[in-house]
C-alpha cells in the first residue's frame, strides 16, 4: 500500500503503521520532494505533473497487488495518480483509499491558504491542529517548512478537476466527525469517481483523525483490502 502525506507531511506520518497491519500488507509510504530524505529538492508546486512523476517511477514496481492511500492532499495526489496510471495502459489498485479530502469535483479554491502571509499562515496550521507546537513556535523550523507548506497548500487549492470516465477500482472515502471544512457530504460525492464498490467512514475527531483514531482507521483498511484480496 503506497500512502501519500497531507500537505506539510512527510512519510514520517505512517512509521508505525506496519505495526498495526497483517503481514501480508506491506506499508510503503512515498517521500515527496521538499521533504525527509528529499528535503534538497523542489517541492511540486503543481499536482498534475506530481503525478506524471509518481506514474512514471511506480509503473515498475506494479507487477503485484497493490493500493493507494492519501490524506487531504495526498488523496487528490492519488486519485489523479491513478487516473494517470490507467492513461498509461498500467494496472489499477485493488482498493484507493481516500482521507479527509472532499471529492475531487468539488471545488478546492474556497480558501486560497497558500497566499497568506507568514503570521496568518501559522494560524490556520495551528487551527488545524496537526502541526506540533513545538514546530509552530520554532522560528527556524517554520523557515525551512512553510515554503513547503505553501507548494503543497498550491497543489491543492489551484488544482483543476477535469471530469473523466469513473474509474473501475473500488474507493474507500474516511473522514473526521470533528473536521468542518471537510464535510460527510463532500466525502460521499467520492462515489461519483467510481463504477465498483464505494465505502464511506466517519470517525471521531479533527481533520487529523488518522493519528488520533489510527487504531480504528487501520483496522477499517485492512479489512477492506481482505475482502478484495480474499
Amino acid at each position: 500500500m503506497f500512502c501519500f502525506p497531507y500537505a506539510g507531511g512527510s512519510a514520517q506520518i505512517f512509521r508505525g503503521w506496519q505495526d498495526e497491519l497483517p503481514d501480508e500488507i506491506e506499508v510503503s509510504p512515498v517521500h515527496l520532494p521538499g521533504r525527509g530524505r528529499r528535503s534538497l529538492e523542489k517541492p511540486f508546486s503543481e499536482l498534475l505533473p506530481l503525478a506524471e512523476v509518481l506514474a512514471d517511477a511506480l509503473l515498475s514496481h506494479l507487477d503485484r497487488p497493490y493500493a493507494l492511500f492519501g490524506h487531504s492532499t495526498g488523496a487528490v495526489i492519488a486519485f489523479e495518480l491513478t487516473r494517470v496510471l490507467r492513461r498509461k495502459g498500467g494496472p489499477l489498485p485493488l482498493y484507493l483509499f481516500v482521507s479527509g479530502c472532499r471529492a475531487p469535483q468539488l471545488t478546492f479554491t474556497r480558501h486560497r491558504t497558500h497566499e497568506l502571509s507568514g503570521a496568518e499562515l501559522i494560524r490556520e496550521l495551528r487551527r488545524l491542529n496537526g502541526t506540533p507546537e513545538t514546530i509552530l513556535e520554532s522560528p527556524e523550523m517554520l523557515q525551512f517548512l512553510l515554503p513547503m507548506i505553501r507548494s503543497d497548500l498550491q497543489m491543492v487549492q489551484v488544482y483543476s478537476y477535469v471530469a473523466e470516465p469513473p474509474l473501475s477500482c473500488p474507493i474507500s472515502a474516511f473522514g473526521g466527525l470533528q473536521d468542518f471544512d471537510e464535510t460527510p457530504e463532500m466525502l460521499s460525492a467520492w462515489r461519483e469517481q467510481t463504477t465498483a464498490s464505494f465505502h464511506f467512514q466517519m470517525f471521531a475527531g479533527n481533520h487529523f483523525f488518522l493519528q488520533s483514531e489510527q487504531s480504528d482507521l487501520l483496522q477499517a483498511i485492512s479489512q477492506q483490502l481482505r475482502n478484495v484480496m480474499h
